[in-house]
Order: structure tokens, then C-alpha cells, then sequence
């Protein structure tokens, strides 16, 4: 077979450990062909064959994102972007050139509010003196906090609160009425379906499915969304993600772009388990997985929330948060848990819990310990979104249990855009050392899989890998930066394990498919304080060209 297309006179970085390193790389017909000496892979090249000069910039195979919200990104980028805001009058200025740009939207939603975006607990008040005639609200970075006006509380039908699951809160104030702080999912739900884009929120928020079911037009305005956000991605180099919202809805917008020749990225897609549900709402989950399959659009994985977030003080730990006598709960019980982990890991499907705090991380260990227990061992891959504290103790049981650390090296306070204020008001400093221990987990047997979160952090790959090689130790503690080779695999290969995707993506070598990304660099030489400037000249998912910097050809 002829190649239809070679990147030659690069620095390649296969990730394959049988041949780590080459000059060049032929794909055909979306799938690595030969990975070798720029001489030998030139020779395979076929008629009208694209020949692509890499000029000694690095290689390798395209990155896996795993975890993102690929959906909710994509609708999020035409919305206010907060970030970088402080202070009542650059806020009101912000809505304002954005309300005067968006006369019709029935919500003025904006994104990456910094919970100190005030220098007091921000409440509808202070949002009625932005805008009060109007419904505006607000989201937190991480997602997992909203603050909205007067007028948008009214709307929604909660400025009265709202009957909400135990972690969902809609705050009161002493007089009765909503505050306009809203936590967790199921509380500021209302607010963001006055924007018209509930639907789109339902995996995540409810793990329930849309009724009635989108018609062709609504669809297509989805997968516009969608397609916004995938080619965000691929301008970071991203060919594969984990999508940790969603549900059968998502599955199917993606199986349809995927046939329309529009899916640029290999999306997995899980099931949520809430709370509220039966053990028998897991057959949903057993049928998505087997409905999607495909090495573009799959399911198979189960996702959970143990616990919310500790700038809101709902991540579950161990001990009260400084100053407080707060502690949050969990969000399931553990001997129910212990059942569901039990049921889905049965079932032969992967399991992925949402866990922050200490207690969180450790009833979510506890839970795969059960599952294993009565289960039996199996190439399960059960995984850990987050871990930002974990007791010493429950260290080694991640590598035990072969239990991945999904993790995100933007998310530490202080290693990129999160501030260090965070660390004072969340963890004692004496817990400092046991916070965000990604090189230590990995050092105790836990495979890594990186990613960043978006839209909670940029997407931006090459920053998260500036991030994991230089966070700055906290006071007294001990060193957590990820060598480049180890955080490079975390985020290609390492992640197409975590996901099941090693058959699929990850390598680069014959048979895999030709998923790749041009760094604009030698990456080895870059320094790393500067990686994250470096731009991405190329990106090919699946035979395609997804993104190309201008002069990259």
C-alpha cells in the first residue's frame, strides 16, 4: 500500500516503546502505515501523496484529552467570558458591552466568574446593580456554582428555592427568599434552561435523556455546537477525549456527525449514575455501551459525583474545612455505593467517580475495593477524576487496585490560572503536602491520565504540560512536577489506555490510526517554562487535517 500522506524531517516521539523514536511517519487510508528513517518512509509515497516537511519540529501521536465537557464547551464559547474580571465595575462593564451585543439571548450567561470576583459573597443584589431588568447569571470556573440576578431567579421559578437532591442547594436568605447562589447541578439547572439549552445539560445534570426528543433542527444547531468545540480542540492537537457530559442524546448527535464527515476528534461518551436511580437504571448504561462501540463514538463507562468542589466547600473530606465545622457529605452512601460498583463492574463496564476531597477519594476506593472483591479481579480501568486530597494512607491502594489518577495538571492552585488564595481558604496547612499528588500517585503504581477539564480550565495541552513540569512546591512540601517524557505519555498513550482506546490511538506505529499532532518545536528543547507558549502547527485525526497553523506545510 502507497502512502497518501508523510510528515518527514520531524522529531517523531511514537510512544511505542518498541520503537520510541523516528524520522518520519507514512499514514494510508486513516491508518499509521510506517514509522522510520525519513529516507525509507519517503519511498512509500503513492500518487498525489501530501508530503509534509516538518523542519525537526516534534512529532507524535495526537493527544487524548481525558476529561472534558465537549458539549457544554462548545456552547459555552459564544457566551461572556469572566475570566481575569475583578471587581463590581470591570463586572458591570462586562455585562453591559455584552448585553448591548446580545439584545435578543433571554439569558446573559457568563462563564469563569472567579469565586472572588467580589470582595464579598456575590449575591442577586449585587447582580440586580449590573443588570436588573434583564436575566443574567453567572458560572463559576469550576462549574459547580452559579450566581444569577433578580430577574433570572424569578423567571426560573426559585427565587422562592426549590425542592433539590441532598448536595444541590439553592441558598435562602433570612428573608426568606434565594440569595443567587446556587450549587451543584440541579439547583442553577432552571436558571441555564431559560438560555434553551437544558437539554444539552441532562446526562450530567439528571443522567436522564430529552423529552421529547430533539427534531432535525434542534439537533442541527446542537451538533453546530459541537463541531465549535471540536475544532477548538484540534487547534490544540486534541484527537481523542473523554466527553464527562452526556448521555445517549450526545452519543447520537456524535454518530451523526461522525456520518455527515464532521467528527474530527473520537469522543467516549458515559452514562451518569445519580443518586436517585435504581440499580436497574445501569441496563441503560449496558445499552449505550453496546449501541456505540465504533473507534469514533463509544460508550461504555459509568460516570459518578462522590462529592462537588472545594471552593464551595461541598468536596467531601475528611476533616472540617479551616475555620469551619463543615465537612460536606457524600453524595452517595457507602454501602450503596459498594452495591453500584458492584453491579456496573458485573457488567463489565468501567466506572469513573468525581471525587475532590479526602473522604471522597476514599469511599471511591472503597467502592472499586468491593466491586473487585465480589466481582473478582479484571481489566477493569476503574478511574478517579480529580483526587486534589488524598490521605497518605489511601496512596498505595490506587496502584494495588490498578486504579487510574485522571487528573488535571491546570487545576493546582498556582500552576496556572487558579489562584493560591484557594489554598488558605479550602485546605489546612498542614494537609498541603497531601494535596493534588499527581507525581507521588504515580510513583506508588497509579497510572496517569491527563487532561484539563475544559471549559473549567483552557484546553490548551501544551499549557497543562507546562503546568505538570514546573507547579512550584507549596510551603514545605515535597516536589510534584511530571518529568515532559512521563506527562507527554499521560496525555497520549497513557490516556488511550486509561479510556480502552490503546487498540485504536495513543502510538504511533503501523496498524494504529493516523492520529497526530505537529508541535510548533522540538519540545525536548524547548524550555519548560516556555511550553506553553508553543504553538501546534498540526493536527491529523484519522487520515485528516484537522487543524494547520499557516506556513506548517
Amino acid at each position: 500500500m502507497a502512502a497518501d500522506m508523510i510528515v518527514t524531517n520531524a522529531r517523531v516521539l511514537t510512544m511505542d516503546p518498541a520503537c520510541p523514536r523516528a524520522e518520519a511517519v507514512a499514514l494510508a487510508g486513516g491508518k499509521v502505515l510506517a514509522v522510520g528513517a525519513s529516507a525509507e518512509i519517503e519511498t512509500l509515497a503513492g500518487p498525489g501523496c501530501r508530503v509534509i516537511d516538518a523542519g525537526g519540529r516534534t512529532v507524535m501521536p495526537g493527544f487524548v484529552e481525558s476529561h472534558l465537557h465537549l458539549v457544554l464547551g462548545g456552547a459555552e464559547l459564544v457566551q461572556l467570558q469572566l475570566g481575569g474580571v475583578h471587581g463590581f465595575d470591570a463586572l458591570k462593564a462586562a455585562f453591559l458591552d455584552y448585553a448591548g451585543r446580545n439584545a435578543d439571548r433571554p439569558l446573559l450567561m457568563a462563564q469563569g466568574a472567579a469565586y472572588e470576583i467580589l470582595d464579598h459573597p456575590v449575591t442577586r443584589h449585587d447582580l440586580d446593580r449590573v443588570i436588573a431588568d434583564r436575566p443574567i447569571a453567572m458560572m463559576s470556573p469550576d462549574h459547580h456554582t452559579v450566581w444569577a440576578n433578580t430577574a433570572a431567579l424569578t423567571a426560573a421559578g426559585i427565587l422562592h428555592g426549590a425542592q433539590t437532591p441532598p448536595g444541590h442547594i439553592v441558598v435562602m436568605g433570612e428573608d426568606g427568599t434565594a440569595t443567587g447562589e446556587l450549587r451543584e447541578f440541579e439547583a442553577f439547572g432552571p436558571i441555564l434552561a431559560l438560555g434553551g439549552e437544558a437539554h444539552l445539560q441532562l446526562g450530567i445534570a439528571t443522567g436522564g435523556e430529552p423529552a421529547p426528543w430533539p427534531d432535525a433542527a434542534m439537533r442541527g444547531a446542537d451538533k453546530d455546537k459541537v463541531a465549535a468545540g471540536l475544532a477548538h480542540c484540534a487547534a490544540h492537537g486534541i484527537t481523542s477525549m473523554v466527553n464527562m457530559d452526556g448521555n445517549r442524546y450526545t452519543c447520537v448527535l456524535l454518530k451523526e456527525m461522525a456520518d455527515e464527515g464532521r467528527l474530527t476528534a473520537r469522543v467516549v461518551v458515559p452514562f451518569h449514575m445519580k443518586p436517585h436511580m435504581d440499580l436497574s437504571e445501569l441496563e441503560r448504561a449496558s445499552a449505550m455501551a453496546a449501541e456505540f462501540t465504533g473507534d469514533w463514538v463509544r460508550s461504555g463507562f459509568v460516570k459518578m459525583f462522590m462529592d462537588g468542589v472545594v471552593d464551595s466547600r461541598t468536596a467531601y473530606m475528611l476533616n472540617a474545612y479551616p475555620g469551619t465545622m463543615e465537612r460536606a457529605e457524600p453524595l452517595f452512601e457507602l454501602e450503596r455505593f459498594k452495591d453500584i460498583c458492584t453491579e456496573i463492574d458485573k457488567r463489565g463496564l468501567q466506572i469513573a467517580v468525581h471525587a475532590i476531597g479526602d473522604a471522597a477519594v476514599r469511599q471511591t476506593i472503597d467502592g472499586y475495593e468491593a466491586a473487585e472483591q465480589r466481582n473478582g479481579k479484571r481489566d477493569s480501568r476503574h478511574r478517579i477524576e480529580h483526587i486534589e486530597l488524598i490521605d497518605r494512607a489511601d496512596v498505595p491502594r490506587l496502584g494495588a487496585l490498578g486504579i487510574t489518577a485522571s487528573v488535571q495538571p491546570p487545576h493546582p492552585p498556582g500552576a496556572m490560572d487558579f489562584p493560591m488564595s484557594t489554598m488558605d481558604h479550602v485546605f489546612h496547612r498542614g494537609r498541603w503536602r497531601d494535596a493534588y499528588l499527581w507525581k507521588t500517585l504515580r510513583d506508588h503504581g497509579a497510572p496517569l491520565a491527563f487532561a484539563s477539564d475544559w471549559p473549567v480550565t483552557d484546553v490548551s495541552v501544551m499549557r497543562g504540560i507546562q503546568a505538570a513540569m514546573t507547579r512550584q512546591p507549596y510551603e514545605g512540601c515535597q516536589d510534584e512536577r511530571v518529568s515532559l517524557m512521563d506527562t507527554l505519555y499521560a496525555y497520549t498513550a497513557g490516556g488511550a489506555w486509561a479510556a480502552h482506546l490503546e487498540d485504536v490511538t495513543g502510538t504511533l506505529k503501523p496498524g494504529m490510526a493516523a492520529d497526530l499532532v505537529m508541535i510548533d518545536g522540538d519540545i525536548e528543547s524547548i524550555p519548560a517554562e516556555k511550553i506553553g507558549q508553543t504553538g501546534i502547527a498540526l493536527t491529523v485525526s484519522g487520515g485528516q487535517i484537522t487543524h494547520q497553523a499557516p506556513g506548517s506545510s
